[in-house]
């Protein structure tokens, strides 16, 4: 399936070279030409790249920018007339992932899309995670095991996601802390030991085997027998 790329600029001529340029790279290209306008575009659509001009009527690029990052991770790539350092800095603080300055080379354009579309392919974790016979859809938040589902609590789900995102790695009780809690809960807690007993019982509630293992001193690893 080819990119999604939502267009924000005023500039007719600009966004039109920007659209021709991306469907001759087989993309789907979308063309808006103010902020309020990119904004309804970018929840409907679900893009895959944005391409947002600073300059807007309505409401200007950083404003539409930091509204996307409010909802989205989505890749922003920034087009502006501008070129301070100080109009980059707010740029990319806003929430821009790349910033191209006007008059741009339109290959050198197309190759930092690219380029993040790469980038966000990479970083898109994986919604449907496997090990031995358990299957997660981190999107729906089930969990099965075999024919069976299992329920788990939000804090559980977490849990067993963090396994399944590293298996066959020892994870030890202050990186579980770290990622499940946010917080040092101190050394004398038992708050893990808790948690793993709940998900081995509800995992081997049906007389499958353990996957969940202890490593004295360590930590716990997902593992097959």
């Amino acid at each position: 399936m080819s990119a999604r790329i939502l267009i924000i600029e005023d500039d007719p001529s600009i966004g039109k070279l920007l659209r021709r340029a991306l469907l001759l790279e087989g993309y789907e290209a979308r063309l808006v030409a103010d902020g309020l306008q990119g904004l309804d575009a970018f929840r409907s659509d679900n893009p895959d790249l944005i391409i947002l001009d600073l300059m807007l009527p309505g409401i200007d690029g950083i404003e539409v920018c930091k509204r996307i990052r409010e909802e989205s991770d989505v890749p922003i790539l920034m087009l502006t007339a501008r070129d301070t350092v100080e109009d980059r800095v707010l740029g990319l603080d806003s929430g821009a992932d790349d910033y191209v300055i006007k008059p741009f080379d339109i290959d050198e354009l197309l190759a930092r899309v690219r380029a993040q579309l790469r980038r966000a392919e990479h970083h898109q974790p994986k919604q449907i995670l496997e090990f031995a016979d358990l299957v997660m859809d981190t999107a729906a938040r089930t969990v099965r095991r075999g024919d069976r589902e299992i329920e788990l609590t939000a804090r559980e789900f977490d849990l067993l996601e963090l396994f399944m995102r590293h298996p066959n790695q020892v994870i030890s009780r202050a990186q579980i802390f770290d990622e499940i809690w946010n917080y040092d809960f101190g050394g004398e807690s038992n708050i893990i030991e808790v948690y793993i007993r709940y998900l081995r019982t509800k995992l081997e509630a049906g007389g499958e085997p353990r996957l969940i293992h202890t490593k004295r001193g360590a930590g716990y690893i997902l593992r097959q027998p």
